[in-house]
Parts: C-alpha cells; structure tokens; sequence
C-alpha cells in the first residue's frame, strides 16, 4: 500500500472532536487502573493536584491517567505506590496496561514505527514540532484550535504530546532531526514567556549529542518545504517510511518510490536551513531579544 490515509490533526492529539476518530481511545485496562488510582487517592484524601505534587507530575497528568488516557510510566507507579496504601497493586497491575499512552488512533500505527525508530526527521512549518513543545506551549496551540475545548480535553491532548517526548531518553538513542520555520519561534504563541520557554527548550535539545536542529530562515527563496510539513523514519531494518498531516488527515507513506521523494525534499532542506551552530546563535540571539 502507497498510502494511509489516518484522519487528523497535529502530532496525533490534537485531533477532531470525539466520535470522529481523532479523539485518543481509552481501552477497559487503562480505565480501569485510572479508576483505581482515582479510588486510592481519594480514600487518601488527596486532591489531584495535591497527589501530583507528591510524585512529581502535574495535575494534569494525574487526571490522564486517572481517565484512562495516558499510559503511566514507570516512574509515576513507582512515587504513586507508597502514597496510595503501599499495597503493590499498581504495580503488579501496570505490566498488563494496553495501547499507547494518549495517542489517536489515527495517529497510532506511525507512533509504532516511532517507536522503534533507529533515525527520525521532522519538517514543521505550522507549530513548533510536538516532540519539542513545552507543556505551555503545547497548552496554548491545543488552546487555540477549534473546535473548543473543555479542560478535561486540553489536558489530556497536552500530556499525550509530552509523553512522546520520552523517545529522547530511548536505549538505544535514536537519531533525531528537526527543521524548524524561523516564524514559528517568532509568532509568539502563548506570550513571551510560552515563547522564552520555547528557545530555551529548543537549546537544549540542540545540545543533545542525538539531536540536531536547524531553523529554516524567514527569507529562504528557494525551499524545498512548500508542499507542507513531513515525517520520515528509519526502521532497525533500514527502511524508511513517511508521514504527512493535513488539517483533519494524516497520510502514512511506505511506497518506496514515494518515501524516496519525501528523502529527497528532506536532504534539499537540509541544505537549505541554517547550519545547527548557526542555528543555535540565532536561537540565542532571539531568546536574548525578548
């Protein structure tokens, strides 16, 4: 099969509204230990926000979990156990938790493949990429899009971004490339501080010895990006596959003649964005301007 077409918008989570196939599908396991870590938590009198601060994770995410909708990792088990009765029932039960924290299923055969990735390479010309959104960041685009949403929704969208956002920590690393539009740092989403933590965040990832990212400059003529935003990743087989997004459709690619396109346009931007370390000076230029 050429193509895929999986219907959606923005990284897998920020999709249409429920019923439509964008919304993240929540499986009886999942509910169920968000229902009995819900339980325990109140039988302990906490509120969510005051259980988040507890173990280290936001309240949000507290109510992710406590949903059905994202995944809990280790750590979560782990700083959850002793405040909640000590009794090892998370823990014996979150080994056979199902399907992939937070994400669409539209989105969820590419987040496969992401998954076990030896090299990915990301293209965004529309929202700074979901792998390196802050969680303000990530909250304000989520914010932004219609349809409305209500704070149940937004939170659940923005942990599940930040959940993929483990693949930077992967054993062994992947290979990460990012080509950034210029204006995307420079819109101001969210206000200068969304956006002062935005540079920040974009700096660091840069220094990471597995990530590369290079900003495409505003006046770049000659650009090879013009049919949007693009995906590619490199299995341990050595095979590459694509993934494109539109406004409310994703398309995964695996044709090879096809992929080998999506290959080309990525090496023709990579020519023509800036250079990592003159990327970098120009993200701390205009993290200093602000």
């Amino acid at each position: 099969m050429a193509y895929e077409h999986t219907g959606g918008v923005g990284d897998g989570v920020a999709g249409p509204t429920q019923g439509s196939g964008g919304q993240p599908e929540v499986s009886d396991s999942l509910r169920t230990f968000g229902a009995v870590v819900q339980a325990l938590r109140e039988h302990a009198g906490l509120s969510r926000e005051e259980f988040g601060s507890l173990i280290s994770y936001s309240k949000h995410t507290v109510a992710s979990v406590e949903l059905g909708r994202r995944m809990p990792d280790t750590d979560f088990v782990e700083r959850a156990e002793p405040h909640l009765g000590n009794t090892g029932a998370l823990r014996r039960a979150a080994p056979h938790l199902s399907r992939q924290a937070g994400l669409a299923s539209w989105f969820r055969q590419w987040a496969r493949l992401e998954a076990q990735a030896v090299t990915l390479w990301t293209y965004e010309c529309r929202v700074v990429p979901g792998l390196l959104q802050t969680e303000a960041y990530a909250r304000a685009v989520t914010d932004s899009v219609p349809p409305v949403k209500d704070e149940q929704q937004v939170a659940e969208q923005v942990a599940a971004r930040l959940e993929r956002q483990r693949l930077f920590d992967r054993r062994p690393p992947i290979a990460f490339s990012f080509i950034v539009e210029q204006a995307l740092v420079e819109r101001g989403t969210g206000g200068p501080a969304v956006t002062r933590g935005v540079l920040d965040g974009l700096l660091e990832r840069s220094s990471q010895f597995n990530v590369e990212v290079q900003i495409m400059p505003r006046h770049q003529p000659d650009h090879a990006g013009f049919d949007g935003p693009l995906m590619l990743q490199e299995s341990v087989s050595n095979k590459w596959s694509g993934y494109a997004e539109g406004q409310r459709g994703g398309m995964l690619i695996m044709d090879p003649k096809e992929v080998s396109i999506m290959l080309q346009r990525y090496a023709r931007l990579r020519s023509q964005a800036l250079t990592p370390e003159d990327s970098r000076r120009l993200l701390k230029q205009l993290r200093g301007a602000l």
